[in-house]
This record gives C-alpha cells, structure tokens and sequence, in this order.
C-alpha cells in the first residue's frame, strides 16, 4: 500500500506546533534519547541523527536499523539545514510543482526530499539543529520526529 503524504497546510501547521523556546547540547541530547526509548520500545530499526550545520549532537543506530540509513539520515538532514524546511514538506512542495532538487542544483546523492528530517527552531533565534530519523517509511519517520519533539516540549 502507498504512503499517504500530508498536505502542505498540515505540514506548515506542523512545523509551528514545535517550536522550542531553547535548544543545546542538553536538550538535544534528552530529544535523541527519547527516539532511542520509542523504538526500543516499539521495535522500529532507524538511526537517530541530531545535528548542526558543523557538528553532530547526538547519533545512534537501534537493533534492525540497516547502514544505508546512516547515508539517507545524512541525506534529509542535508536537505533540510539547505532549505530550513522538513525534508518531507520540500518533497510534497516538489511533488506539487512537478520538480526535484535537481531543478535546484542540488545532487542525489548529497540531498534527499524524503521525510525524515525536521528543523529545530527556536522562537528566538531561528533554527538551531536538524533531527532525523531514518529506517522505516518516509511518512513514519517524519511523524516520529514530530512526535517526539512535541513530548520534548510538552516537558521544557
């Protein structure tokens, strides 16, 4: 069965619900912990990459994750520190338009348009960092993402 994929006011509407008010090493590091627990909890095999523009935060792989999704995580966060949108907004974005990122001159094999990758910004300052998530659908490790940070901020 195809992934249904979110319209882009659900996206948009999305991105706002996780706004933080603050991001560092700490908080970064109790968010990659969180989507460690959920898949061990919930037997999902991904790789949890939380970065900067210059430097990783946080990275782990849980049991079942495959070494390709370490490439696709670099892939979407890429993606989305360009563009300072989700991976998965720019490929719907795309998807409407009848274009890739190639249009944009950018590589497939440094940049990925699928779902995964959300910006952390913080209401102050702008984005902070990037979290991705990587081995199950496109759609899935999106919702992820979102999920966890918004447990994260129900919390700070």
């Amino acid at each position: 069965m195809p992934e249904t994929f979110p319209n882009l006011s659900d996206l948009v509407d999305q991105a706002k619900s996780v706004i933080y008010p603050r991001f560092d090493e700490n908080v970064a590091l109790d968010l990659g912990q969180r989507l460690v627990q959920i898949a061990l909890q919930e037997g999902l095999g991904i790789v949890v990459n939380i970065r900067t523009a210059n430097r990783t935060l946080f990275h782990a792989a849980t049991p079942n994750s495959a070494a390709l999704n370490d490439n696709w995580a670099r892939r979407k966060s890429n993606t989305a520190l360009i563009t300072g949108k989700a991976s998965l907004m720019v490929g719907v974005e795309n998807r409407a338009k009848g274009r890739s990122m190639l249009d944009d001159g950018l590589n497939l094999t440094d940049y990925a348009e699928n779902g995964g990758a959300v910006p952390v910004i913080v209401a102050a300052s702008g984005m902070a960092a990037v979290v991705t998530v990587s081995g199950l659908p496109q759609v899935q490790d999106h919702a992820l993402v979102i999920r966890a940070m918004r447990a994260q901020l129900a919390e700070l």
